[in-house]
């Protein structure tokens, strides 16, 4: 045997310990291209994913570990995969079926360029999913907080300008360029002013007008509002309730703008997702008393099955100005403000969703018993 079968012998052994090496991880680990793309994949992959090689190798990335995504919204994972940079996160991936810490690493080959990119991932434990939830509801307070800074910061110059426009345009005449254009520099400047006046929410606690509410009273006076626009869209509704009351210390109104506005979002995915009559063209909202580390809350969980939400946007349906609907068709503050008026109420919001599936929308507030004990 010459030296060159002996190297050549000893290469074949690496590879086959590389192999060996890689399936025999634990955790899911995916080997990517730049552009996303899945070249190869561990055993622990496929029994995460509960699909086969054929199923996963040569997909998106984002389809496998997200579940998909929609055409005019880029996935935030793909995205990050074209920097060739490394990073590390604790995310949710549906595709893997829970919360995860995932390591990106790019791969450099022996002229230093990457052609291929190691993503593992290792699934957190229950202490540290609650202490990633944690950090995540910080992390929106404070944009809640420094959007509503800003907000009020904007609010008097806004109203001057409409105001001295509004001055000018009572004394020129009315069938003149300059008479519209006036015009419309009041009507954007109150649309302005409304946005800002939106953004107040995350700042007004309306500790005066605080009472006890049962939140299923807030759903069935929302239902009533909103029963004939959802029957003309063939939309039903279906309310499981708790038969004991859930009572809460809060703000009717507010409870009811949240409740309005994850109805509002579901039908905007059911909508979308049956364009014909459909049985699963449905929202389901329930309310019931829960008991979670020694305290009491009521929960109300408002679901659908219309598109459902692609999980590399989930963290950010709470950051003001983001929306996942096409341009132009909403303001991206509905979910912001929800968010706003349940934290004040001591509680907690979350979503969750898989795209194609289903979206929950669920809120945690204090039972009022528990707040008086």
């Amino acid at each position: 045997m010459t030296n060159n079968d002996i190297q050549g012998s000893d290469h074949s052994v690496h590879a086959v310990a590389g192999i060996e090496l890689f399936h025999s991880i634990q955790d899911p680990v995916l080997i990517t291209t730049p552009q996303g793309v899945i070249i190869d994949v561990n055993r622990a992959t496929l029994q995460a994913a509960e699909k086969t090689r054929d199923d996963i190798i040569g997909r998106g990335v984002c389809q496998i570990i997200h579940g998909g995504r929609w055409p005019h919204i880029k996935c935030p994972l793909e995205e990050f995969l074209l920097t060739c940079r490394g990073k590390s996160e604790d995310t949710r991936l549906p595709g893997l079926g829970g919360e995860y810490h995932l390591t990106i690493t790019p791969l450099i080959d022996a002229k230093e360029n990457v052609r291929s990119i190691m993503l593992q991932a290792r699934r957190l434990t229950r202490e540290e999913s609650l202490k990633v939830e944690s950090i995540r509801t910080a992390q929106l307070a404070a944009i809640g907080e420094l959007a509503a800074g800003v907000a009020h910061e904007v609010n008097n110059p806004i109203n001057g300008i409409i105001n001295f426009a509004q001055l000018i345009l009572d004394d020129v005449d009315k069938e003149t360029l300059h008479a519209e254009l006036l015009q419309r520099i009041v009507n954007e400047g109150e649309r302005v002013a409304t946005i800002i006046d939106s953004l107040l929410s995350f700042a007004r606690e309306n500790e005066n007008e605080l009472s006890l509410v049962d939140v299923r009273e807030v759903v069935t006076e929302c239902y009533s509002l909103v029963d004939h626009q959802l029957k003309k869209e063939g939309i039903s509704l279906e309310m499981n309730f708790a038969p004991d009351s859930c009572l809460v210390v809060g703000n009717f109104m507010q409870l009811q703008q949240v409740v309005f506005n994850a109805i509002n979002n579901s039908r905007y995915a059911l909508n979308e997702r049956y364009k014909e009559l459909s049985p699963d063209k449905k929202i389901i909202i329930s309310c019931d008393t829960i008991t979670e580390e020694s305290s009491k809350k009521v929960r109300t969980t408002i679901r659908d099955l219309g598109t459902g939400i692609p999980q590399g946007i989930l963290d950010k349906l709470f950051e003001p100005f983001f929306t996942s609907k096409p341009k132009g068709q909403g303001t991206g503050l509905g979910m912001s403000i929800s968010f706003g008026i349940i934290q004040n109420h001591g509680g907690t919001l979350s979503v969750d969703s898989v795209l194609h599936k289903y979206t929950d929308i669920v809120f945690d507030i204090p039972a009022a018993n528990s707040q008086e004990g």
